[in-house]
């Protein structure tokens, strides 16, 4: 019988929502309940959602999930003596993939892919770096995979409240 669908279905949105590796919402996924029994007296509906919170969890933790972080394409104005040190920064310290250098007399452009999360306090480092002469523009880019390193510490800060 159909009639607790809903009831999982509703189960199955609310741990996708709530995110089973690191509290992150789970997406691109498609669910398909296939075999279930219910009881006539036993069955209510707040099992069938434990039911479907409990299954999806399983299902997540043996499909080996990734998770995805914003990346954006940063424009970096600076003179060009600070070249060499805002490549260095973008590319170790905030995980950037630089894509370019445009030099015009005495400033040059550096482009590059970075994740969002890495430039929440760019400016006032970019301003000290390059003693107040550098600029930056941001434009979002893509989605891209998180490190696993950085996947493993997110997870480790994680605990689920949700014990099924």
């Amino acid at each position: 019988s159909a009639t607790y669908l809903p009831s999982i279905e509703k189960g199955v949105k609310d741990i996708m929502s709530r995110g089973v590796v690191a509290g992150y919402p789970v997406v691109d996924v498609k669910v398909v309940v296939y075999d279930g029994k219910e009881h006539a007296v036993d069955s209510k509906d707040v099992a069938f959602q434990k039911a479907g919170r409990g299954a999806f969890k399983k299902c997540i933790a043996g499909a080996r999930p990734v998770m995805l972080e914003p990346i954006v394409k940063i424009e970096v104005n600076v003179p060009n003596d600070n070249v060499g040190d805002v490549t260095a920064d973008l590319a170790s310290t905030r995980r950037g993939q630089i894509t370019g250098t445009k030099y015009e007399g005495q400033f040059a452009t550096i482009t590059a892919h970075v994740p969002l999360a890495s430039v929440s306090e760019y400016d006032a480092q970019l301003r000290s770096m390059t003693a107040g002469e550098g600029s930056y523009t941001l434009e979002a880019s893509h989605y891209g995979l998180v490190p696993g390193n950085v996947q493993q510490e997110l997870a480790a800060q994680f605990t689920s409240d949700d014990e099924d």
